[in-house]
């Protein structure tokens, strides 16, 4: 009988300056329930914020849910003034499907509005386990419609409408611009997706259940075992089996022709390194503009390790690639 040859370490594989972040993430053991979890990753320490982001100006709204779903709350950040006409962000954040709030992406979301002079609207979608398929989407699609509907009054151009999100709501932000394709296929009408901006987009359910396992990948932050049960919750079945509907997973949809030019980086450590690379190869074969980065020596969530280079490249990365989407010129700022 073979014995197993135990699996080694990647952490020889880690970037210098990211390592000591490392230990800085909390234990999710989601196996033994979500209310603690939850509760530790909303009441952590966030990093102070940067002078300046409080320029930006933040509205708590509660907008119309999907037709016999509750109402969504999203939080709505402007650049100072009453501008008219300007592009705006549909953002979906992350959390394996199943932790976290729109107000996790403070920072970010302010920097965001701040540099671009967009809006951005930040999604509290429903979470899994509680809420299954397609709940969280049909929430993050509400609020789309709600900008559209609300343009004027946010001051937003309708025709240039980006999606965005990290890890999970990478997810959402994909699995999103796939609905709206469709629905604006079936119907001729509704909101369009101008652009998809996606950190680490977790995109594949069968990613650490029967997909064959990437040897240098998913050892810290996102395991297998956590995307298994994200994943799980989110579907209310089983992943990575044979029975799971294409539509529920953007990876398993068939038709990429029509979706929107997307952004997208994953660290080469990241559990998604694979998944991210193939739908953004599935993209080009379709005709879809699309640009990736991959980082060396980046794990999942790298992004929280601060002012280190990786951090700052990447930051540098997706404001620039918004800006050519929204046809900003950063230069003249």
């Amino acid at each position: 009988m073979n014995t197993p040859i135990p699996q080694q370490s990647t952490i020889h594989l880690v970037a210098p300056e990211l390592a000591p972040a490392i230990a800085e993430f909390p234990n999710m053991d989601f196996e033994k329930g979500l209310e603690e979890i939850r509760a530790g990753f909303m009441d952590r320490e966030l990093p102070p914020m940067p002078e300046g982001l409080e320029k930006a100006q933040v509205e708590d709204r509660t907008i119309p849910g999907p037709a016999g779903a509750p109402d969504v709350r999203v939080l709505v950040y402007s650049p100072p003034g009453d501008a008219k006409g300007r592009p705006a962000i549909c953002h979906i954040h992350g959390g394996g499907y199943v932790i976290g709030r729109a107000d996790i992406g403070d920072i970010p979301n302010r920097m965001m509005a701040l540099a671009l002079g967009c809006v951005v609207v930040s999604v509290d979608y429903r979470k899994a386990p509680e809420t299954v398929w397609p709940g969280a989407l049909e929430d993050c699609y509400s609020a789309l419609c709600w900008m559209v509907e609300e343009a004027d009054v946010l001051g937003i151009d309708p025709d240039r409408i980006a999606v965005a999100g990290e890890s999970a709501g990478g997810g959402h932000a994909a699995a999103l611009a796939i609905y709206a394709r469709d629905i604006n296929r079936k119907t001729g009408g509704g909101p369009k997706v101008a652009f998809q901006l996606l950190d680490s987009p977790m995109l594949d359910d069968r990613t650490g259940t029967t997909a064959d396992p990437h040897p240098h990948t998913g050892e810290f932050v996102w395991t297998p075992a956590r995307n298994r049960f994200g994943w799980k919750a989110m579907m209310g079945r089983e992943p990575g089996g044979e029975d799971v509907p294409n539509e529920m997973v953007p990876a398993r949809v068939e038709d990429y022709s029509d979706l929107p030019p997307a952004f997208v980086h994953v660290g080469a450590l990241d559990l998604f390194l694979e998944e991210d690379m193939e739908y953004v190869r599935r993209l080009t074969r379709a005709g879809v503009p699309a640009e990736l980065h991959v980082i060396p020596g980046a794990y999942h969530g790298f992004n929280m390790a601060g002012a280190v280079p990786q951090v700052m490249q990447v930051g540098g990365l997706r404001m620039a690639a918004l800006a050519r989407a929204f046809g900003i010129d950063l230069s003249k700022g």
